[in-house]
């Protein structure tokens, strides 16, 4: 695996402080990591480390929203929502066809961030914000607002708080021991995969961060393990019946190349290989868990950001399963 190796090592170069990968192929399977796990100990990578997985708390969302869809207590095609524009669908947020501005577009510069990162944030409050702004022109359009607005549904359907319904049909049905929905809790377990913001020039950690600012659109935590794991399951049919997976992999063009289904994202890369996903980013953390359709390949990468840019994710992919 000397090849994964390199691509680590490389990310590492470009300025992440450390990164972490579990890899399954037809040759088998590899864990591996490069760098630093917190830059104040100096320890290298623990491979198995907890990590923020930011917006892969999407296909977590968009799983229990088609579960009750399938139970009949969500309509896909009906309107989403009494507080929320009457034309805009359970499928709409769901697929970022919704039109609705995102809120994380009025976040402050990263000074600002990192000033306000153990403040408490309401999910009704974000929502109220911005849902009387006007709609974006694009026909897809990525918004952290739709999952809000579904996490508030998944609560007004079953009257039960969000990270409880996860934890109860997602999280522990499959044994995700190393997975969690943290909301005010500060704190990243040990062994955790610190990230890095620049301010001024000086390097701020960012593990223990409230996460509550992204609720359902991306407060997970979990390990690459885990997050391969999940989406087994997923591809694999143990989570949704034929039908509602049917429905998640129906996507429709983003405009890069990409498409976007029902909660994940599809890829193709250039020798023709499709891979179903999701990314993550959050506070410094840059993640990437894509996986081909017969499961005969996975990958789980965690990027802890110091100095540069987040990796993109096309050339990423082709590197890791080209």
């Amino acid at each position: 695996m000397e090849k994964l190796q390199r691509v680590l090592d490389g990310l590492v170069a470009d300025g992440a402080s450390g990164v972490l990968v579990h890899w399954r192929g037809p040759e088998g399977e590899w864990v591996g990591g490069s760098g630093v796990g917190e830059r104040a100990g100096g320890q290298p990578v623990d491979p198995s480390s907890w990590f923020r997985a930011g917006s892969i708390t999407k296909t977590f969302t968009a799983v229990v929203v088609l579960q009750l869809a399938t139970e009949g207590l969500v309509r896909l095609d009906g309107p989403a929502a009494d507080w929320l524009p009457s034309d805009v669908s359970v499928r709409q947020l769901l697929n970022h066809t919704s039109r609705l501005y995102s809120y994380t577009d009025d976040l402050p510069d990263v000074a600002g961030i990192v000033e306000g990162r153990f403040d408490h944030w309401d999910p009704r409050e974000t929502l109220a914000r911005v849902v009387g702004r006007p709609r974006v022109a694009e026909e897809w359009s990525y918004s952290n607002t739709n999952y809000i607005a579904l996490g508030l549904l998944i609560e007004a359907v079953t009257g039960r708080p969000y990270a409880d319904v996860v934890r109860d049909r997602i999280l522990e049905p499959l044994g995700l021991h190393h997975t969690r929905l943290p909301g005010d809790d500060l704190e990243l377990p040990t062994p955790g995969l610190h990230a890095y913001l620049e301010v001024d020039g000086d390097l701020v950690d960012v593990a223990r961060v409230n996460v509550s600012q992204a609720w359902a659109a991306g407060e997970l935590m979990s390990t690459a393990v885990d997050l391969n794991c999940f989406y087994s399951a997923l591809l694999g049919g143990e989570l949704l019946g034929a039908e509602a997976l049917d429905e998640m992999l129906a996507a429709v063009p983003t405009g890069d190349g990409s498409a976007y289904g029902l909660g994940i994202a599809r890829e193709t890369l250039p020798d023709g290989q499709v891979l179903w996903g999701h990314t993550g980013g959050i506070f410094g953390y840059h993640t990437v868990s894509y996986h081909a359709p017969d499961l005969t390949r996975q990958v789980t990468l965690a990027h802890a950001g110091a100095h540069g840019e987040e990796p993109d994710t096309a050339p990423l992919l082709a590197a890791l399963l080209g």
